[in-house]
């Protein structure tokens, strides 16, 4: 039976990670057997650059931590070695974790958990498909930004155009442009006139 003093320590380990899990609203169970180091090594970094926790844990305080934070039916995925990535963006560990599994035959998505509940790989596999949190920003400013670039760039085409015309100004050719365009369809309605006129007399 193991010492006061080791129990406490184990305690103490089992209470440390339940601290860490509590914020984490995706957590993956990783198996990294046949792992080498260096691959170990870019893995780690790439996790930490990402902001995702990752590191190996014993599944005995998993499963301690696990029951701690109301989490269960991980008995079948918590045994052989387990890596664990967590995250507070619910779409962060999931990904980083499918993008291992793709680059690294031996490194295999066991399960997770979501929001404090178990899910299943398919579910992981489906958040690892969203965007992340920065990825969507860019996207928002993306489109944000298109329809001033856009306006930007017609703006540009006519002061070329107006260069190219001798106008002084960009008004000068948009005034110009507009002018042509009323005149254009003025004898359209002209006609339109004349043929309501024409009517009205027939009717009378």
């Amino acid at each position: 039976m193991p010492s006061p003093k080791i129990l406490e320590k184990k305690k103490q380990v089992v209470s440390s990670l339940v601290d860490e899990l509590k914020s984490a609203n995706a957590i993956v169970l990783n198996d990294y057997t046949g792992l080498s180091v260096a691959q170990d090594t870019e893995l780690r970094a790439k996790f930490r650059e990402a902001g995702v926790t990752y590191r190996v844990i014993k599944n005995t305080v998993l499963i301690r931590a696990f029951e701690q934070l109301g989490i269960s039916g991980f008995e079948e995925e918590l045994t052989g070695p387990t890596a664990v990535a967590f995250s507070d963006d619910v779409v962060l560990a999931p990904k980083l974790s499918k993008e291992a599994s793709d680059k690294i035959k031996v490194f295999e998505i066991k399960g997770g958990a979501v929001d404090g509940a178990k899910v299943e790989i398919d579910k992981i596999i489906q958040l690892a498909s969203i965007p992340d949190e920065q990825t969507l920003r860019g996207q928002l400013v993306s489109g944000l930004i298109f329809p001033i670039t856009s306006l930007a760039m017609t703006l540009n085409a006519l002061a070329e155009k107006g260069a190219e015309e001798g106008k002084e100004n960009v008004i000068d050719l948009v005034a110009e442009k507009s002018e042509e365009s009323e005149q254009a369809e003025a004898p359209e309605a002209t006609e339109e006139a004349q043929a309501e006129t024409a009517e009205e007399a027939t009717e009378e």
